[in-house]
């Protein structure tokens, strides 16, 4: 009975770790991806989202925080993506 409890345990173990590597290699693909995208968009002039004017009139008034809110409401952003893009305005 022990013998199979640690099995079954093992085995759980070893799925939510194949789940996570593959999170993470699609979270790096994902990156890779928008990074190109935004190369892409630079390349060929397009205008920037409409949000970033507001962005960055909230970082202006030290708002950094609700800066930060507005940019992973907007894009869908990891809150820790989301600093790197609003520092990057």
């Amino acid at each position: 009975m022990e013998i199979a409890l640690v099995g079954l345990l093992a085995a759980v173990f070893y799925l939510v770790f194949r789940v996570s590597a593959q999170m993470n290699s699609l979270s790096v693909r994902m990156k890779s991806m928008h990074d190109q995208l935004n190369r892409m968009a630079q390349h060929l002039d397009l205008p920037e989202h409409p949000i970033n004017d507001e962005l960055r009139e909230l970082m202006k008034e030290g708002k950094t925080v609700e800066a930060v809110k507005k940019a992973r409401e907007v894009f869908g952003l990891s809150l820790l993506e989301a600093k790197e893009y609003v520092d990057g305005l």
